[in-house]
């Protein structure tokens, strides 16, 4: 059977990450998922071993994508891994900074160390920032440093000599609030109409992995919702 092509989701059975892994095997997409739990509907699914130091997590991942691919190639890879934890320097600032480095930058350097090896020419890695680490994140110094790395991380792998493939695009998106079950749970009496709705993103993601509407390299896109419309601002 022909695909449309392959992509990988890392933080493939999350909220957004198992509606890009839908959305992509609707388009006949081939699609791995990265996650500590299985996505039955992905072709491929690599477990990630949550206590495992970043370099044995970076080589069981990398040795099972190049084992899959058996010598192909993919057309993106996008990593929606992450979480949040507030916390102040007097509150869990450690315990919280630990996790979310784990949860974001862990992620995103594997994805990238995964796009330098079995990205094509010309493909698309795209990570996940936020909008709210754009600027001081006092009551949740973790997020907000582990999200400024990546975005940090998206200029760094956009400039010459970075390792990526050539002609590739990185960029991160760079949300506010993202409709998932769970924010409407935690935070039932908000606005929604001011949050991002996941298919907006998974069909973004589809468009720039077709090369329809893509960035330019290194951009910083935020995803921007009002009364149920989104626009995204890139820098």
């Amino acid at each position: 059977m022909s695909h449309a092509g392959r992509v990988v989701i890392y933080g493939g059975r999350g909220a957004l990450g198992s509606k890009c892994v839908a959305h992509f095997k609707a388009q006949n997409f081939w699609v791995g998922s990265i996650d500590l739990h299985e996505n039955t509907e992905a072709d491929l699914n690599i477990l990630v071993e949550k206590d495992a130091e970043v370099e044995n997590q970076e080589s069981a991942i990398l040795g099972s994508v190049s084992k899959a691919l058996n010598g192909s190639k993919l057309d993106a890879i996008i990593c929606v891994a992450g979480g949040w934890a507030g916390g102040n320097a007097s509150k869990d600032l450690i315990k919280n900074s630990d996790l979310m480095w784990k949860q974001s930058v862990w992620s995103s350097l594997i994805s990238s160390a995964m796009a330098a090896g079995h990205l094509k020419d010309g493909g698309l890695l795209a990570l996940t920032g936020a909008k709210a680490a754009l600027d001081p994140t006092p009551g949740m110094m973790g997020y907000g440093m582990a999200k400024a790395a990546v975005h940090h991380l998206v200029k760094s792998l956009a400039g010459d000599k970075s390792g990526m493939p050539p002609q590739s695009t990185v960029v991160a998106i760079l949300p506010v609030t993202l409709d998932t079950p769970m924010n409407r749970k935690w935070m039932a009496s908000a606005d929604f109409t001011a949050w991002t709705p996941l298919e907006f993103v998974a069909q973004t993601f589809l468009e720039w992995t077709k090369n329809e509407n893509r960035p330019e390299n290194g951009s910083l896109c935020q995803l921007l919702t009002e009364k149920s419309v989104t626009k995204i601002v890139t820098s």
